[in-house]
């Protein structure tokens, strides 16, 4: 059955930014091999840990929201265990409330940028 998901990882600090691009990159097309629809994705940039993970005390964080069957989730997630770069993540299942929130901040985002520019 296909779900919404959310998943918001933490990679180390010391990636440069060319390396964090390929990292992104390499799990974008791994959910889109597994099948899924990347819906959203958002790059959070180095922001500051609450507490430190591996000595680090920053991160650079990234979100993906997508579509895929509930199987494939593992597969992803052990993945993203295995990756030594990978301080942190979190996947969650995405309700039809939480969808509906996610859809309405990105056209209030959206229709925000466009009021910029005009």
């Amino acid at each position: 059955m296909l779900k919404q998901y959310e998943t918001v990882f933490i990679m180390t600090p010391v990636l440069s930014e060319e390396q964090m691009k390929e990292a992104v990159n390499k799990y974008r097309d791994l959910l889109k091999s597994l099948g899924a629809d990347v819906v959203h994705e958002e790059k959070w940039g180095l922001k500051k840990l609450a507490y430190p993970i591996q000595k680090k005390s920053t991160g650079f964080y990234h979100l993906f929201e997508y579509v895929v069957e509930g199987s494939q989730i593992r597969e992803f997630e052990i993945a993203t265990k295995r990756d030594e770069k990978m301080l942190r993540f979190l996947t969650v299942s995405l309700d039809k409330h939480a969808i509906a929130y996610n859809e309405k901040k990105r056209a209030q985002k959206k229709e925000k940028a466009t009021e910029a520019a005009s």
